[in-house]
């Protein structure tokens, strides 16, 4: 994949993921109004969040990790990779079928095991709301294999475009709830599970458009197979390390009133640069990096793997100034209405400016760990995240105590950093594939430089726009005059001090 394809699909997946992401505002901007921090918001997280951990623990983690670089040297290699496919296919509904049986019937477990500081009533409706949502565990679980298919066949836009199908049925449903009446958090709920289905069918339909019709049937039990479990197991234990994070977090979070609302809809919002970026970069890198180490292109590998990172820390670096500068003001004008008052927005802003220092950790993390997935390495991933699971889980509960419900979010963002030196120092001996070329460390000092420019620009701004920041009617074309700004200072800033070139930017918008 040339540097100039290579950035169109990181375009691709940005573009669509960046649409999931605002829709994914709009829908967590209604649920901050018609249900508001609370109980029922504690639990509908604490539910839905039970098969968003398995399908990263299934899917979109160790699968992924295993298969889409199998695949993607398949096709390579001309071998028959629609068997390969179908087998992986058919294992995979199998193991999903299997669990969502399990979780349903031992659900109350799952929700004491996860959420253990909640009252008896609220563990009560966690248990109801988590046995309408888990099923969607199985069909996103599926779709993520066609997505796999997708991408390593260098089609991004349906995988990218799969998740805006949640946010739609689900901002649609709740705007029904609303007007007619309804209870707003069943029609939520409820919505959850056919989204799922919508995801699948377009996926699957996609991937047969693309040559790639698999059809389920019986497992069949292969050395390929082998191979991919023997690669998925190390990667499914990483992934799984990070989730203990997350319930770890929630554990500590459950035991303050509203506490798991506030950080959801803090995970909300940092979430959105890195969707955009860092899982944009992830999805494209993986099969290419797969493809180029497979025919033994070196050159080409190392081209990928810095123009990745260059693209990362482009639209980092930024994006985390800007949530460490003005936190208060994004979380005002995003979420403070009808249920949510002022002292929840005061929360969030907290947790955001937190998960904004992580930030450039956590999307290194992205471009990182291709580098060890392209080459069949899934367990020095894990042996690191190993240690991060340690460290963020005795800095949560160590740290509750001592600064209360954001013990979570300071151990999450210290965790990361500590995670991503870990890869970095494990890409030791792998070659010179895994150094940047001049080229990223001639731009990333000035990218830095740029952004501390842009984080100047915006403290004046918000101070001057403040009154206007305050004020109902004009707090949204206030925050939009920052954002412009924000543009506007840093891609200038960027562009005459040699940190981005705007025509690489144009030339891989037209293709």
């Amino acid at each position: 994949m040339k540097p100039i394809r290579l950035m169109s699909g990181f375009l691709t997946v940005g573009f669509w993921t960046l649409a999931s992401r605002v829709l994914g505002f709009v829908r967590e901007i209604m649920i901050l109004s018609l249900i508001g921090p609370g109980p029922l918001m504690d639990a509908f997280v604490a539910a839905f969040r039970l098969p968003n951990m398995f399908r990263r623990f299934f899917a979109e983690g160790a699968f992924n990790a295993a298969f889409v670089p199998m695949f993607s040297g398949k096709l390579e290699g001309d071998e028959d990779a629609a068997r390969f496919g179908r087998d992986a296919l058919n294992g995979l509904a199998l193991v999903t079928l299997m669990l969502t049986a399990l979780a349903m019937i031992f659900m109350p477990a799952l929700v004491w095991a996860t959420a253990g500081g909640f009252s008896p009533e609220r563990i009560d409706l966690t248990v109801g709301f988590g046995r309408i949502v888990f099923p969607y565990i199985f069909f996103m679980s599926l779709s993520a294999l066609f997505s796999g298919v997708l991408n390593a066949t260098g089609r991004f836009a349906a995988a990218a475009a799969a998740p805006v199908l949640l946010n739609v049925m689900v901002i649609g449903a709740m705007t029904l709830a609303w007007i007619t009446g309804g209870g707003v958090i069943n029609w939520l709920i409820w919505t959850i599970p056919f989204a799922g289905v919508a995801q699948l069918a377009l996926t699957w339909g996609a991937a047969a458009r693309a040559g790639f019709a698999l059809k389920p049937g019986l497992p069949r039990w292969t050395p390929d197979m082998s191979l991919m479990v023997r690669t998925a197991v190390p990667a499914a234990l990483a992934t799984g390390v990070m989730q203990i994070n997350l319930v770890v977090g929630q554990l500590v979070a459950s035991q303050y009133d509203s506490a798991v609302s506030w950080l959801f809809a803090a995970d909300r919002l940092y979430q959105l640069p890195l969707g955009v970026v860092g899982i944009a970069v992830g999805i494209v890198l993986l099969p290419d990096l797969s493809r180029k180490l497979k025919a033994n292109d070196m050159g080409g590998a190392r081209d990928a793997y810095s123009r990745a990172s260059e693209f990362a820390m482009a639209l980092t670096v930024p994006s985390a100034i800007a949530l460490m500068v003005i936190p208060l003001p994004l979380v005002s004008v995003l979420f403070e209405r009808g249920a949510t008052d002022t002292d929840d927005v005061a929360a969030i802003a907290v947790a955001v400016a937190i998960y904004g220092l992580g930030l450039p950790a956590f999307v290194l993390q992205k471009v990182l760990q291709p580098q060890y997935f392209a080459r069949g390495d899934t367990k020095r991933p894990f042996y690191f995240a190993v240690v991060a699971m340690v460290i963020n889980a005795g800095l949560a509960i160590g740290l509750a105590p001592v600064v209360g419900w954001i013990a979570p979010a300071i151990a999450t963002t210290l965790a990361g950093w500590v995670m991503l030196g870990l890869l970095y120092w494990g890409l030791r001996g792998m070659g010179d594939a895994v150094h940047v070329d001049a080229r990223y460390r001639h731009r990333l000092p000035r990218i830095i430089l740029s952004a501390l420019i842009m984080g100047a620009v915006l403290w004046v701004s918000t101070i001057l726009l403040e009154p206007a920041l305050g004020t109902p009617g004009l707090r949204y074309i206030a925050l939009l005059a920052l954002i412009i700004l924000a543009a506007f200072s840093y891609f200038g800033a960027a562009h005459k001090l040699g940190g981005v070139k705007l025509s690489d930017v144009k030339g891989a918008v037209r293709r």
